[in-house]
């Protein structure tokens, strides 16, 4: 058996609160609506995220749908001013 631990009353330093990080548990069971669509592919990219699903075992549509997401998250925020600055009204219409 391991030595006992011995408590102290000793002060513990500068200490902070960390912000709540855990999603909320309504949060982890909420599915995105989904909407079937009809989409070529080539060969080759279907391969690879078969030959890669295979590997993690999971569903390569998945991995698919997944890629998909992460881009439209990534993509899909609002322009900030000055990511607007220098283009041309042109541009903007």
């Amino acid at each position: 058996m391991s030595a006992k631990i011995r408590y102290t009353d000793e002060p513990l330093g500068n200490l902070r609160v960390v912000p709540d990080f855990l999603p909320r548990p309504e949060d982890l069971v909420f599915r995105e609506e989904g909407v079937k669509v009809t989409i070529a592919l080539s060969k080759r990219s279907v391969e690879f995220f078969k030959s890669e699903a295979q590997k993690y075992n999971t569903q390569y549509q998945r991995m698919i749908r997944r890629l998909l997401d992460a881009y439209a998250e990534h993509h899909g925020r609002p322009l900030t001013t000055r990511s607007t600055r220098g283009r041309t009204k042109s541009a903007r219409t």
